[in-house]
């Protein structure tokens, strides 16, 4: 709602930039009507100069919810005084318990400071210059380049060890823990995008190029060295990945523990192997539900390679030209990867 390039964000720069404060509150009318004491009711269109005008008014600014409209003007707000704030000055005592107590969207802007401060069910968060926002993304994104390129060199050596059959439980683990530090990297990015507004398209862009196929990579690897591969258990363990303290991210023993192995196992000389989802679902073309039946058939990647044509066409919804596309495409990985590995070296 206050991302550049909005109307709202318009009218607070512009108040912002007059040196005048304000003290806006945005929610459902008659939700907060308790708390209007006096003031002028408006009930008119909202624009950026309306806004500007009124706010040099001493009261505040109610808002609809979806600020649309300009509700009432200088109005004095009273909340619970006994609600705890840890605010000073008293435009921004009142925002804090006024969020706390409705649960609305308070806008405070300081005269003096030029600070813009933003309360959401008590919570506040000091709205940052656009240029120092950009500034943080960026940073982030270069973080973020350098880690993609240490996830993709660990995944390369992880699709060789899987063609050759001799992947540990350490590699899966290795590649994992990597994933999962990208994805929450770019996470953190898309709050800045977020906040950057229209001023985000290109940091956005480029955080849509360096995360494509991450998402995918994770769930196939998931489902290929998961014990008990079953829809319960893979839903269980992402949604446990995405909310792992960092310390236990760095823990191979509690990575280990997710995917149903031993927690005090030597991660280093445990061998695995992989079902093929990962493998399976880089071949073009290829839908998922017969990549699902290709394992179900076979059991995993080691018996699919040693499988005869006939065998593989044999497949429901596999046949004699899809059998060839799989072969060609699996023949193609191994010669991709032994590309990657001698330019990665």
């Amino acid at each position: 709602m206050v991302a550049p390039g909005t109307s709202l964000r318009e009218g607070i720069d512009n108040i912002v930039d007059a040196r005048t404060g304000a003290l806006i509150v945005i929610g459902v009318p008659d939700e907060l009507s308790f708390l209007f004491s006096g003031g002028i009711k408006l009930d008119i269109d909202y624009s950026p100069s309306f806004l500007y005008e009124l706010a040099k008014m001493d009261g505040a600014i109610a808002l609809s919810s979806n600020a649309t409209k300009i509700v009432q003007v200088n109005v004095q707000l009273t909340p619970d005084p006994t609600i705890l704030t840890m605010e000073t000055g008293t435009r921004h005592r009142t925002a804090e318990r006024v969020s706390k107590q409705t649960g609305s969207i308070v806008i405070a802007i300081s005269e003096r400071r030029e600070v813009v401060s933003l309360y959401v069910d008590g919570l506040k968060y000091i709205l940052e210059d656009i240029p120092v926002v950009l500034a943080k993304a960026n940073q982030a994104l270069a973080t973020l380049d350098k880690y993609r390129s240490r996830l993709d060199q660990v995944s390369t050596r992880l699709t060789a060890l899987e063609f050759e059959g001799g992947v540990t439980l350490h590699d899966v683990l290795t590649v994992i823990q990597r994933i999962e530090l990208v994805t929450r990297m770019a996470v953190e990015i898309e709050r800045h995008i977020v906040e950057l507004g229209t001023e985000g398209r290109l940091i956005e862009m480029q955080l849509d190029e360096t995360m494509v196929g991450v998402a995918a990579d994770k769930a196939a690897l998931v489902h290929d060295y998961l014990v008990q591969d079953t829809d319960d258990s893979f839903a269980g363990v992402l949604d446990a990945l995405a909310r792992l303290p960092h310390q236990d991210l760095l823990d191979f023993g509690r990575l280990a523990e997710l995917l149903g192995y031993d927690r005090k196992l030597n991660t280093l000389d445990y061998p695995v192997s992989p079902r093929g989802f990962r493998i399976l679902g880089k071949i073009p073309r290829l839908p998922r539900l017969v990549v699902q039946r290709i394992v179900s058939e076979f059991g995993g990647l080691e018996e699919l390679l040693a499988a005869s044509d006939g065998e593989l066409e044999t497949v429901d919804g596999v046949g004699g030209i899809r059998a060839k596309d799989i072969r060609e495409g699996l023949r193609r990985q191994q010669e991709i990867n032994l590309v990657d590995r001698y330019l990665q070296t």
